[in-house]
């Protein structure tokens, strides 16, 4: 997967995706939304690090991430 940023993003739409903020968290979820300014709608979030993300239940429902904080997504 390669291509301009939003591209890659529009690919990622419904997957599960990585994103790590400025100040060194990390979300797991699945990616439903985003605009130009590359802000973030996750669903089914996670934090990454606080526990086994694969093994419990969502933290949040949905989460919106401002685009200013993200540091990285990894589909």
């Amino acid at each position: 997967m390669s291509g301009r940023p939003l591209d890659v993003l529009e690919a990622s739409l419904g997957e599960r995706v990585t994103v790590r903020l400025k100040s060194g968290d990390e979300y797991v979820g699945d990616l439903t939304g985003y605009d130009q300014h590359m802000n973030l709608v996750l669903e089914d979030v996670s934090r990454a690090g606080d526990r086994e993300v694969d093994d419990q239940a969502p933290v949040e429902d949905t989460t919106i991430i401002r685009g200013d904080n993200v540091v990285s997504i990894t589909p």
